[in-house]
């Protein structure tokens, strides 16, 4: 059955205190919806703006944030359409084209004409697409294993993902999370906000078909699961280097799909770091 709201606010609070203590809670106005955004790091610091995966929230990001908003201003977004506290008001969402006008306002309202993007899984799905709708904005875009841009799922995480799609409860989706991030043990926390996300009731998650990634122009990075159950993740390093063969791709040993960004969060933010610094 689906969860309670109060204990899914529950959850979400709870990590939430796990941020910095100066990171700021904006409510940006979009003709979808306000758009939950949690910001840490200096004022002048370059920006860069976190898409998560789903049913992880923004939040998702905590491990990283304090490393990459030494630097850089950290922008970590709670999705349209998936739970957290980015709210569904105003304009219908209903295409992969709608997501791409919310981002668009939603820069438009932190006032970043331009902006260093990164995103997991779905949230890494959607930062491509942003990334060929409106490549004048992204200067770098780095993909933390990213799903629907080099490959389709294997056919063994969709059967195993089907009872949560269909039933979703908080029961079946811990589940879940076991199996795909077994041996990796993952932030309790953020294991029980996931999984009670899953199960929230409204939730409208828009996907839509494999962009053409040989049209990035931008400088890419693609950081892939060692152990993802959620592809292949050699043939997709293969796959992501003869597409973007000007991308730099690499395997995160020891992590699975669900696992990240929370496995071995130094080693994911020093990959990042090394890239988004660079001039």
């Amino acid at each position: 059955m689906p969860v309670s709201l109060p204990a899914f606010d529950r959850a979400y609070d709870e990590l939430r205190a796990r941020w910095p203590e100066s990171t700021e809670e904006r409510d940006v106005a979009t003709p979808y919806g306000p758009t939950r955004v949690h910001v840490y790091g200096p004022a002048g610091g370059s920006p860069l703006v976190l898409l998560p995966g789903g049913s992880s929230t923004g939040l998702v990001w905590f491990a990283n944030a304090p490393a990459l908003g030494e630097r850089h201003r950290v922008h970590a977004v709670d999705l349209l359409g998936d739970a957290g506290r980015t709210e569904r008001r105003g304009t219908p969402l209903r295409s992969a084209d709608d997501l791409m006008a919310w981002l668009d306002a939603l820069l438009d309202g932190l006032g970043l004409a331009r902006t260093q993007l990164c995103g997991h899984s779905y949230g890494a799905w959607l930062a491509v697409r942003y990334a060929l709708h409106a490549p004048q904005r992204i200067d770098r875009l780095a993909l933390v294993d990213p799903t629907q841009v080099f490959a389709g799922f294997r056919p063994g995480y969709l059967i195993r993902a089907l009872p949560t799609l269909i039933r979703p409860s908080e029961a079946r989706a811990s589940a879940f999370l076991a199996w795909e991030t077994a041996g990796t043990n993952p932030d309790e926390t953020w294991q029980r906000l996931y999984a009670l996300a899953t199960a929230t009731p409204g939730r409208k998650i828009v996907a839509g078909g494999r962009p053409r990634t040989a049209d990035l122009r931008m400088p890419v990075l693609v950081l892939l699961a060692e152990h993802s159950r959620a592809h292949h993740a050699v043939k997709v390093a293969d796959r992501a280097r003869r597409t973007l063969p000007q991308a730099e791709v690499a395997l995160l040993p020891r992590a699975t799909h669900h696992s990240l960004p929370l496995t071995a969060p130094e080693q994911l933010n020093d990959r990042l770091l090394d890239f988004l610094d660079r001039q």
